[in-house]
């Protein structure tokens, strides 16, 4: 059962590489670590390469000789000249990725734009994961097994609304919905995937998704520093103390719909507790907005035209 599965269970991931962005902190690193702990080639995608290669040797010193190894490489998802530098770097020194995790993120911050115009929880947390994703999608391809393309959502999502007339919050902004919004936009995308692998016989390689539930990271207090709140920064803090789990726990959904062997296309995990805050990771279904065909076709053909990337499912 997932309810019962624990990081003890990790499978043996030598000769596994997989790609994670957001890799140096918070749930990219606890699941960079239980990677690397199994053996995996993880490439970790960071915008700081300084706190890419601090995280990384803090890594090396917790899990020691695995036969892992960690490859940190520059990747800042607000801008579509760096995720393609990155992706075509990536294409250049590996063959084949096995599990792609589209984990970095922003949360609640005040209204700011992406090198490329977009609003930025937007653009980091849907365009940017979808302009990854295409670019790498020949490697996933070319895995020797199945490779998994993993996309962390949010329990934000179910209040979440694509506003087609307004995507950018120009008119009107709230930090909130702006992040409601980038979570669902997660979810609609990871489902249309899976439909569009499918409806090209593609087997081989599945989207999921999954949520970690009320994780006690650095990600809850960006917002705050940004608006200078010492008051937001009081709250999350006695929030994340008394709600939150841990961030190792919170990468436990992120892991599981990864590497776990009953995982199908399509599947979307998230912890088992009260309101699916905490626990350990279980198959859940996500808001009824999130599997609106309609909506995900038309966020797919408009995340076409503002990144300028498409797919090739041949």
């Amino acid at each position: 059962m997932a309810s019962a599965w624990t990081i003890d269970r990790m499978p043996d991931c030598t000769d596994t590489t997989v790609l994670i962005t957001g890799a140096n902190s918070g749930l990219g690193f606890e699941a960079t670590t239980a990677f690397a702990a199994n053996g995996a080639t993880v490439i970790m995608a960071c915008r700081s390469t300084d706190r890419g290669r601090q995280a990384a040797a803090e890594i090396r010193d917790s899990v020691g000789d695995t036969g892992g190894t960690l490859n940190v490489r520059q990747c800042d998802l607000a801008s579509l000249d760096s995720i393609e530098s990155f992706a075509a770097g990536v294409e250049q020194a590996y063959d084949a990725i096995d599990i792609l995790c589209n984990n970095a993120g922003v949360m609640a911050i005040p209204r700011q734009e992406t090198d490329d115009g977009f609003e930025k929880q937007l653009g980091v947390n849907h365009l940017g994961h979808f302009a990854l994703t295409g670019h790498v999608l020949e490697l996933l391809f070319a895995s020797d097994g199945e490779s998994r393309i993993v996309t962390h959502s949010s329990g934000a999502h179910e209040s979440g609304e694509i506003d087609f007339d307004d995507l950018h919050h120009q008119q009107s902004y709230g930090k909130w919905a702006a992040y409601s919004q980038s979570k669902l936009a997660n979810l609609l995308f990871a489902y249309e995937l899976q439909r569009r692998l499918a409806a090209a016989d593609i087997t081989e390689t599945i989207s999921v998704a999954c949520h970690p539930g009320y994780a006690a990271t650095n990600l809850q207090y960006r917002g705050p520093k940004q608006e200078e709140s010492m008051l937001r920064m009081g709250m999350m803090r006695a929030a994340n103390a008394v709600m939150g789990q841990s961030a190792q726990r919170g990468a436990l959904p992120l892991l599981y719909s990864a590497v776990a062997p009953d995982v199908q296309g399509g599947d979307y995990y998230g912890p088992d507790g009260l309101m699916s805050m905490r626990g350990a990771p279980e198959k859940q279904s996500s808001s009824e907005a999130s599997y609106d065909e309609a909506d995900a076709k038309r966020l797919w053909k408009t995340s076409e035209g503002l990144t300028g990337v498409t797919y090739d499912f041949q």
